[in-house]
């Protein structure tokens, strides 16, 4: 949330205002598939249909032709991960689908190109095999005993 209190003006300085939306919206991939002109969001739960498109004609200077929204339940969970941890419900929250002009499209931009990540996904490779190799020794060592657990040993 942005603020609403701007500093105090003096006589002689400028008045330094700067708007700053108190929404934010999150862009998510779509379930099912969807239209190359549909875009969903995840918003929160105060802010409107109209807002909503108000927020991307101003901001971000997108056509809008219409908003479709509805409000999801959170997921209720266990704090501690364990089966008696107390039970925590997640925030409420909006998810909307926004429809642009059929010759606009939307595709979300391929990150994993890069030669970066294709080096650390060869590292994480090399590390996954380590872990397996260290595992399957785990195993010989523990073979002539099963239902023992791994603490337990000589």
């Amino acid at each position: 949330m942005s603020t609403r209190w701007y500093p105090i003006y003096q006589r002689g300085n400028p008045q330094l205002r700067i708007f700053l939306p108190n929404f934010w919206m999150k862009l998510v991939r779509p379930e099912e598939k969807q239209p190359k002109n549909v875009v969903q969001f995840i918003v929160p739960t105060g802010m409107t249909n109209y807002d909503i498109e108000n927020y991307l004609k101003k901001i971000y200077k997108i056509t809008v032709i219409k908003v479709e929204s509805s409000i999801e339940n959170g997921k209720m969970k266990r704090a501690i991960f364990n089966k008696y941890g107390p039970i925590v419900k997640e925030d409420d929250f909006r998810r909307a689908f926004v429809t642009m002009p059929r010759d606009q499209e939307f595709e979300f931009p391929d990150v994993c190109t890069t030669e970066e990540f294709k080096k650390r996904t060869a590292e994480d490779e090399k590390s996954s095999q380590v872990s397996q190799d260290m595992y399957k020794d785990y195993l010989k060592k523990q073979g002539n005993r099963p239902g023992l657990p791994g603490w337990f040993s000589f």
